[in-house]
């Protein structure tokens, strides 16, 4: 009788939390919110082959998808892992990318750049895969996109950043293409293209961040502040630098830096995270970056696996 009576209990109990769970998710009417004249999807880190809310999340993608409406998806870095694929047939491309993303609202153009996962692979291979898939849009190492809506105009700069460290170029053996890239020539390019740019709004992103906590070795970020953040630093028209690599959220502004530094969580396996010089906002969980723009204000919103938006950081214009 007792069993019958706790096994009712708890039974009851379940109903209660299967209630309750989905109202902890954001609904259709609030993700329309997110809409602007410009809208992109932002994802990295995500090569699981599904696992660790890879699935889930891109299912979610496609979900939000319908009423935020995205023209592209941005992915960087680190869309395999864990050594990078070998050639353009590797059934990685299969299990880590086309039948996750699978659904019809993510058959989008999908604007990638390199991961260092990537590195200890075969790189060109990433690039010519935008040779059999018709929405994989990699045309370059490093190459910069406008998106344009409603009479806005927003630069996306895609940064190859492994490349910009010593640490990965004294390290052939685990990343053979690393030290084969022309650092100077790199950076003297983005100066360039920074110095034409002429767009409302213009967010650089790269796999690797300038600024993060993270138990990672140090000389990364010290490399990133040497060799990248100068040339950043060059142009006020740079909003945003935006980076993955270290799977967690986590916003970063410093004293008298107009820069907001923005990394973007995982989209499988996410990692603890706590508070570090200029930390504004941080959290631990999976999920992907929504970028919204309009001629005024960008607006960058954090989402988790179950849709909801954690925190949402919106930059207006200051002139």
């Amino acid at each position: 009788m007792k069993k019958t009576i706790f096994h009712s209990l708890f039974a009851a109990f379940l109903l209660t939390v299967v209630v309750i769970l989905p109202s902890c998710a954001q609904t259709p009417a609030e993700w329309q919110k997110l809409k602007a004249g410009v809208n992109l999807y932002w994802v990295n880190d995500m090569g699981r082959n599904g696992y660790y809310d890879q699935k889930t999340i891109a299912e979610l993608m496609g979900k939000m998808a319908l009423t935020v409406g995205p023209e592209a998806i941005i992915a960087v870095g680190d869309v395999h892992h864990f050594n990078g694929v070998q050639s353009t047939s590797d059934p990685l491309w299969m299990t880590n990318y086309e039948l996750v993303y699978s659904n019809p609202e993510l058959m989008e153009f999908w604007y990638p750049v390199l991961g260092n996962h990537e590195y200890r692979g075969n790189t060109q291979a990433v690039l010519d895969y935008a040779k059999v898939s018709r929405r994989w849009a990699m045309p370059a190492r490093y190459y910069s996109k406008v998106f344009r809506g409603k009479g806005c105009k927003l630069r996306i700069v895609f940064i190859d950043t492994t490349p910009l460290m010593d640490c990965y170029r004294n390290d052939s053996t685990t990343y053979p293409d690393a030290h084969k890239q022309d650092r100077e020539r790199q950076l003297a390019w983005l100066d360039s293209t920074l110095t034409a740019a002429h767009e409302d709004w213009v967010i650089c992103v790269g796999h690797h961040p300038i600024y993060a906590q993270t138990p990672k070795k140090d000389v990364e970020r010290a490399d990133m502040q040497k060799y990248l953040l100068p040339v950043l630093r060059r142009h006020s028209n740079v909003a945003v630098y935006g980076c993955g690599h270290i799977h967690n959220f986590q916003y970063i502004k410093k004293p008298g830096d107009p820069i907001v530094y923005w990394v973007n969580s995982a989209a499988a396996l996410s990692r603890p995270v706590s508070a570090t010089d200029g930390t504004q906002w941080c959290d631990p969980s999976t999920g992907f970056t929504i970028i919204s723009a309009d001629k005024q204000q960008l607006t960058i919103s954090a989402i988790n696996k179950d849709g909801k938006i954690l925190y949402q950081l919106p930059i207006k214009k200051t002139k």
